[in-house]
């Protein structure tokens, strides 16, 4: 499959592309859950790695500048959200954030409806806030 657009996917996201200064843990934990949501490994680079899943796809790059930490609530992204394919599937990821050591659990006090719908909320290794969002039942 080439990286061209695709009409059928009009209006939703080609591809998302996030820099990591520690690359290492930010690769184990993207392929974590980019695994545990369905994306499969398309390529791989020196300092990049990226995961498909239709024609969407995630890109991981060594960032250049890694003295400029991210921050969620400056400017810029927020969060990045994906779609679940059911609740046990946001139970099921939300047990493996809570089990590894390169990310967390957002809000626990109010999970799995901090967002007023079954979602889980988490960090990355490097303070991105990821979402995953189950559906209505």
């Amino acid at each position: 499959m080439e990286d061209h657009a695709d009409p059928d996917a009009a209006g939703r996201i080609h591809h998302l592309e996030l820099y990591a200064s520690a690359f290492e843990t930010a690769v184990a934990f993207w392929d974590w859950l980019l695994g545990e949501l369905g994306y499969e490994r398309k390529d791989e680079w020196e300092g990049g790695r990226s995961w498909r899943n239709g024609p969407t796809y995630v890109v991981l790059c060594r960032a250049e500048n890694a003295n400029h930490p991210f921050d969620r609530r400056a400017s810029g992204l927020n969060h990045v959200a994906f779609h679940a394919g059911s609740r046990e599937q946001v139970d099921r990821i939300t047990d493996g954030v809570r089990d590894r050591a390169d990310a967390s659990v957002l809000y626990e006090d109010r999970h799995p409806y901090a967002g007023g719908y079954y979602a889980l909320y988490c960090e990355d290794p490097e303070g991105i806030k990821v979402e995953v969002v189950g559906p209505d039942e």
